[in-house]
């Protein structure tokens, strides 16, 4: 099981620790606010009150030894800075760290950050795709990959996959089908969608949304 440190327990870092630990992922949260981590004690598998911007601090902790760490400070640019250059020293973490502004993914971009996450901006983003068309979700993968959930159009019922062309035609496939009453499955050449079916619709973004607005 990975073993994951969530540095920043502010309203993205906490949110994020608590998912994983509700899910099953060890989490050690550290913050160096006493009462943020009085608020998280029992909630994760470890949480205590330390300064992430000392080394020591983090070697005693054990945090090299972590699968991945993520760095949710936002809001103290010097400790998310200081953080990150550390855990970047240690080589073994995959490291995710939160920026609030584009200089600050820039630096961490260059000291060597892979992951760098701005949630606010991304939120915005996936939501003005669903605000402007009839997609029910939507996710962008950094290579311009999208999937789409949302409702076939009239061009994609009442046939099999197999003899539409979609992939020809649009630039998409459907990779995943809910029936009105029953769960999640893979689609086939052989697969029939209904008007009451829900999909998920992948390829090039500019194509899945456009397919996704199809009437």
């Amino acid at each position: 099981m990975a073993l994951v440190a969530v540095i920043g327990l502010g309203r993205f870092g906490g949110a994020l620790a608590r998912e994983l630990a509700e899910s099953g992922t060890e989490v050690l949260g550290i913050d160096l606010d006493g009462s943020v981590v009085q608020r998280y004690n029992g909630l994760l598998t470890h949480v205590v009150r330390a300064d992430s911007s000392n080394e020591d601090t983090l070697r005693q902790l054990s945090v090299h030894d972590f699968d991945r760490v993520v760095v949710g400070i936002g809001s103290d640019l010097e400790a998310s800075i200081l953080t990150t250059s550390i855990l970047l020293k240690f080589e073994k973490p995959i490291i995710w760290a939160k920026a609030i502004s584009e200089p600050h993914a820039e630096i961490l971009r260059q000291l060597g950050v892979s992951h760098v996450i701005r949630p606010e901006q991304d939120m915005g983003r996936r939501v003005a795709h669903l605000v402007r068309g009839a997609m029910q979700d939507y996710v962008e993968f950094e290579d311009g990959l999208a999937m789409v959930k949302t409702t076939p159009p009239l061009i994609a019922v009442d046939r099999p996959l197999g003899v539409l062309g979609l992939r020809e035609k649009y630039g998409i496939t459907i990779v995943a089908v809910k029936r009105k009453h029953g769960g999640w499955d893979f689609t086939t050449a052989q697969t029939v969608l209904y008007d009451d079916d829900e999909i998920i619709v992948g390829g090039p973004k500019a194509k899945a949304e456009r397919f996704s607005n199809l009437s």
